[in-house]
């Protein structure tokens, strides 16, 4: 098999990131693409050692709450056609899970996530990178939604996480790693002439052998 192309997909949390993601994977589905979807989040680090009272603490918003380490030894073990065992992360207990899955490579592999522009180690392994860009209040407002139906999480503790750590670490780190992006995407996930031109790029001979 060919070398993949990698594309990383990145932006804030709630800017439409996984929407946008899940719309070309599935146009590229649907014209026979092979596609591997990978998730930044299921590289956060285990916290095991500390118990899940302390683990509520953390500040998932920076970018030494994830393994990107790991994240990179994987992406360069599917460069070179090897599978991986790619990690599970469980937002409820807050650390990872011991159980993983055996991930094999695909001519197009996705990767999303919050901080994978601000990893300047991982640039080698990106074909094209990818920026969501999305105002901050509809980005609260899906946060607000998700995590509360999805994650187990009261509004409150939603609300006081979002100032004392996503805010504040969203334009720290995330706000200005969109100059990195070779593309900025603004509307986020419902996009489709984005996600048309990404894919249209993809089709042009990049993922054939």
């Amino acid at each position: 098999m060919q070398k993949p192309i990698i594309l990383a997909i990145s932006g804030a949390s709630g800017s439409g990131k996984s929407l946008f993601t899940q719309n070309l994977a599935l146009k590229l589905r649907q014209h026979q693409k092979d596609v591997l979807v990978l998730q930044e989040d299921h590289y956060y680090k285990a916290q095991d050692h500390i118990d899940v009272e302390e683990r509520a603490s953390t500040n998932y918003d920076h970018p030494d709450a994830f393994e990107h380490d790991l994240l990179n030894q994987h992406l360069q073990e599917l460069n070179e056609g090897k599978s991986i065992e790619y990690p599970s992360y469980c937002y409820v207990t807050h650390t990872r899970l011991p159980d993983f899955e055996v991930t094999n490579p695909a001519p197009i592999i996705i990767l999303e996530g919050i901080m994978l522009l601000t990893q300047i180690q991982l640039f080698d392994q990106f074909d094209v990178k990818v920026f969501v860009d999305t105002p901050l209040d509809v980005c609260l407002m899906r946060r607000m939604l998700r995590d509360t139906q999805e994650r187990g999480r009261s509004i409150s503790s939603v609300a006081k996480q979002y100032e004392e750590t996503v805010k504040p670490m969203y334009h720290k780190f995330i706000e200005p790693s969109k100059t990195f992006a070779d593309l900025i995407v603004p509307h986020g996930g419902e996009n489709h002439l984005a996600v048309d031109v990404v894919f249209a790029y993809l089709l042009e001979g990049k993922t054939t052998a």
